[in-house]
């Protein structure tokens, strides 16, 4: 059994995009103060807890992953791992990321671990991916909480800049998901899975897509205008998100929806990297905190 299987089957491409908002909500909380050593571990256990969802859900999916054009060659459909094999390895992941971020960081972090672990696999996974048209809601609310347990990794405590960041990179989620979901549309129609698109058709997921953007937009500025970052963040999410809005704009004109889907799924990555960054060294304290530690 090769090992690039049990790699592949990680999902590597979901871990890295993770992890890069995982740090964005440590450095956001550190304040210019990092801990090497929990930065890591933190970095290392949400990467295991992720990896073992992922895992779960390729072993899941794999009915359906054979319909589908851009799964169908995928390991665990062709039957080139010991399912026993599989779920030992995605269990042993999941529990040694969560100890993980248990012990180097704090039970806050270890608690939102799980909780995106199970909205993930069984809300998700199990049942909403295949029988409601809100799976990718569901699917939005576990992809946000990487950015939440690097914060609260940092700060013990879940506050308004923790609650920022679940908003904003939930509601990034959904615009980013409907343009998969465009673009691989006869995927999804080939495997039956109810996403917006296959349910209610392309016109209305636009719309959607664009109240989404709008709100994430939205939110995105209320880490400035609640104290935790300064004026450079507040003009690049400014730019990028009313940029991004833009693009979901044009597809109302757009000749080839698939084109079009495709570059605002490529500008999403673009814009949560820019903003995970600048929310990593564009950072404020808030006076109250301010006052705090001049006490």
């Amino acid at each position: 059994m090769p090992l690039k299987h049990f790699i592949q089957i990680t999902k590597p491409g979901i871990i890295f995009s993770n992890v890069l908002s995982v740090a964005g909500g440590f450095f956001l909380a550190s304040k210019g103060h990092v801990d090497l050593a929990i930065f890591l571990a933190v970095m290392i256990g949400t990467s295991l807890v992720v990896a073992s969802g992922c895992v779960f859900n390729n072993y899941i999916d794999r009915d359906i992953d054979l319909k589908m054009e851009r799964t169908k060659n995928r390991a665990l459909v062709h039957g080139l791992l010991s399912m026993k094999l599989v779920l030992t390895y995605a269990t042993v992941l999941g529990i040694v990321g969560i100890m993980l971020l248990y012990i180097a960081a704090n039970l806050l972090a270890a608690l939102f671990a799980l909780i995106g672990f199970v909205i993930y696999v069984c809300l998700y996974s199990l049942y909403l991916k295949r029988k409601s048209v809100h799976g990718t809601l569901a699917g939005s609310l576990s992809g946000a909480m990487p950015p939440v347990i690097g914060y609260v990794a940092v700060t013990n405590h879940f506050d308004i800049a923790a609650l920022v960041l679940m908003v904003m990179f939930s509601l990034w989620q959904m615009p980013h998901s409907y343009a998969i979901a465009i673009f691989h549309f006869n995927d999804y129609l080939a495997a039956s899975i109810p996403v917006l698109p296959v349910k209610r058709g392309i016109q209305v997921t636009k719309k959607y897509i664009l109240l989404y953007i709008f709100g994430f937009l939205m939110a995105t500025l209320m880490l400035t205008f609640s104290g935790y970052t300064s004026i450079n963040y507040l003009v690049a999410a400014a730019t990028m998100g009313t940029y991004w809005l833009y693009i979901a704009w044009t597809g109302y004109k757009a000749a080839d929806d698939t084109i079009w889907a495709r570059k605002l799924f490529v500008f999403s990555i673009f814009t949560i990297t820019t903003l995970s960054v600048m929310m990593s060294l564009d950072f404020q304290i808030p006076k109250e905190l301010l006052l705090t530690y001049e006490h």
